[in-house]
């Protein structure tokens, strides 16, 4: 009986509730992953700072037996501040990460790049040239995360993916466009933030050019966010602190360059500037950023010069896309706390619907889902809509939820539609949406925040933690067809598939694949 009395029961008390807690938390099937790793987190630091203050003033133990235990403790914890330093976030549910000091950081992983002299045209064309297809622009040719015709085998164990070529490359989290053999993509070395171009069969750089931007967030870490779009000949970029670019598409030269946050009296989003740039007709249009106001911008392709501005809201992380719906054609823009259209010539506002938590980061793609409905979706607890479309006399549009559901949360990933079912990462599982009903029809995998495609009939899926999956898109249930480790890092950057060559990238390294066709 002695003994029982003299157990340490705080403590054991203590720890008993914060282990229950934490394991209730994660058995929670719709709760937030994102916070489930923050108050997983929290839950023992709390439950360590009441034991801590109950070891100071117990009378268990003898004056100098508590002041040498806290000492001791304290200098442990300046040893590690000393020895430590903060890399980023271990994954994208934001919880610091922490390294040796001494550890190489990514940006001292990729050597220099000369910028100086474009790579001399190739005398011949590549024969492969032949099996693939363009990609000009972020999420797909449509933008809408759908690739159609690539006829890709579904065995990788009879027939593998072969490595074509692997190098480092510059922090960031673009990801490549890909036309007439030559990828794109966007990278941060040091203090210049950088538009590079390869030759996709060899890795080769073939020019680089350079702007003196760098922009840094210790949840998000360095360098551009967003993806080329290539037209006629040009490419168009955007970086991470609002440089608007235009360059010749053979050769890197410069056309013309805006800096739409500086000219327009904005402040960085907190994650940078990471939407890509939308062509329409003559124009090429951006997001802006905070404060609360014009949100669109739109320059003449050809010269640089604005055309309009729009909106009264604060940007997000999606990039505009131009769409159909409703008998009307126009740009669909996701904003921090509303959906928005409007009118490719203008900039007149056409459709504005309010949604989700201004507070919170939206990433994820609106879905076209008919030629009147529309599905969008994000994490951080606002989950997803489908909306049907209306115009009016006057062409004006209204939005009506038919449904709205927390079984897809998207946060990095934009789902992708097939037939009647939706595909996309559930809160970092895959997950089947019944359109109709709004029903998950399953999930299953743990992808974390990485991304996803769908390819014909099948779904291709980039890891965060850098491995490539390969499943079928079947709404009766899941199955994977393949893994390949690609890369062995943190990748939040979109896969690229152009005909039968996929692109994979993170924040250290590139690598291209020849995927087997059927």
């Amino acid at each position: 009986m002695n003994l029982f009395r003299r157990l340490p029961w705080f403590p054991l008390i203590t720890l008993l509730i914060a282990t229950c807690s934490v394991v209730y938390l994660r058995a929670l099937p719709e709760f937030e992953r994102n916070l489930k790793g923050w108050l997983s987190a929290a839950i023992p630091l709390v439950a360590l700072i009441l034991i801590l203050v109950w070891f100071g003033f117990s009378r268990r133990f003898p004056l100098r037996a508590r002041l040498i235990g806290l000492g001791g403790f304290a200098l442990t914890v300046i040893g590690l501040t000393q020895a430590l330093r903060l890399d980023g976030t271990a994954d994208g549910r934001g919880l610091p990460q922490f390294v040796w000091k001494w550890t190489p950081s990514a940006g001292s992983r990729a050597p220099a790049l000369s910028t100086k002299v474009a790579k001399a045209e190739p005398t011949s064309v590549d024969p492969r040239l032949a099996q693939t297809t363009d990609v000009s622009q972020f999420f797909g040719p449509n933008r809408d995360g759908i690739i159609h015709g690539a006829k890709l085998s579904k065995d990788w164990q009879k027939s593998p993916p072969k490595q074509i070529w692997r190098q480092p490359i510059g922090q960031g989290w673009s990801a490549f466009a890909v036309v007439s053999g030559k990828a794109y993509t966007q990278e941060q070395r040091g203090e210049e933030e950088l538009v590079t171009c390869y030759d996709l069969f060899t890795g080769e750089l073939i020019w680089a050019h350079a702007d003196k931007a760098h922009f840094t967030q210790w949840q998000g870490g360095d360098g551009p966010r967003a993806t080329p779009t290539i037209k006629d000949g040009h490419v168009y970029t955007y970086g991470a602190t609002g440089l608007l670019n235009c360059l010749e598409a053979a050769t890197g030269k410069q056309l013309w360059q805006r800096s739409v946050l500086a000219e327009n009296k904005l402040i960085n989003l907190e994650w940078g500037v990471s939407a890509s740039p939308l062509i329409v007709d003559d124009q090429v249009i951006v997001t802006g950023g905070n404060p609360r106001g014009a949100l669109l911008f739109a320059y003449k392709r050809d010269s640089g010069q604005a055309s309009w501005k729009a909106g009264n809201d604060v940007a997000n992380y999606s990039s505009p896309m131009l769409v159909t719906v409703a008998g009307k054609r126009f740009i669909l823009c996701n904003n921090a706390a509303r959906l928005t259209g409007y009118d490719p010539k203008t900039g007149e506002v056409l459709l504005d619907h309010a949604w989700g938590i201004d507070k919170w980061p939206k990433a994820s793609q609106p879905v076209q889902i008919s030629p009147d409905r529309l599905f969008v979706s994000a994490g951080y607890g606002m989950g997803c809509q489908l909306l049907q479309i209306q115009a009016d006399s006057a062409g004006q549009l209204s939005a009506t939820q038919l449904w709205s559901s927390m079984k897809m949360k998207t946060q990095f990933n934009s789902p992708s539609v097939l037939g009647n079912h939706l595909y996309g990462l559930d809160d970092g599982r895959l997950a089947c949406l019944d359109l109709a009903t709004g029903d998950r029809l399953w999930k299953e995998g743990r992808f974390g925040s990485g991304q996803s495609i769908v390819i014909d009939d099948l779904i291709l899926i980039q890891n965060e933690s850098g491995t490539v999956h390969l499943a079928s898109a079947n709404p009766a249930s899941f199955q994977e067809l393949g893994q390949l480790a690609a890369l062995s890092s943190k990748t939040w950057n979109h896969p690229v598939l152009a005909g039968r060559f996929l692109l994979v990238r993170n924040d250290r390294e590139a690598v291209c694949y020849e995927l087997p066709i059927e």
